[in-house]
């Protein structure tokens, strides 16, 4: 069993940032036409994370048009350039099948407040 641990430790990459279901992120990812590598990017909101380890997926669902497009991404890719988050996205679920159904102004996300509410102070009475 460890020496699936540390097979697992040479894939895993330490440069991607921490994202959850409903933020919204920009994936950077390489094609290969032919001889030529390019860096396409794909963005939208995710929509499922599953899996663990080296095995962990997700998957970015986008509007592209009036079609929704889902895309699942293996997160420790090496066709991945980078992970940038966009917004974070306040969802109480961690699977987010249902924006399938939903269109327009339903299928929006509420943002998350990222500021530190540690650092507030409270009102003395």
């Amino acid at each position: 069993m460890d020496k699936m641990k540390l097979i697992e430790q040479t894939v895993v990459r330490d440069d991607l940032p921490e994202f959850k279901a409903g933020d919204t992120v920009n994936v950077h990812y390489r094609v290969r036409e032919g001889e030529k590598e390019r860096i396409q990017q794909y963005e939208g909101v995710v929509i499922n994370e599953r899996g663990s380890g080296a095995n962990k997926t997700f998957i970015v669902r986008k509007m592209s048009g009036s079609v929704g497009v889902e895309r699942i991404f293996p997160l420790y890719s090496p066709s991945i350039a980078k992970i940038e988050v966009k917004k974070r996205g306040k969802v109480r679920r961690s699977k987010l099948f249902y924006l399938r159904d939903r269109r327009g102004k339903s299928a929006r996300i509420k943002e998350r407040d990222t500021s530190n509410k540690t650092n507030q102070t409270k009102k003395e009475s």
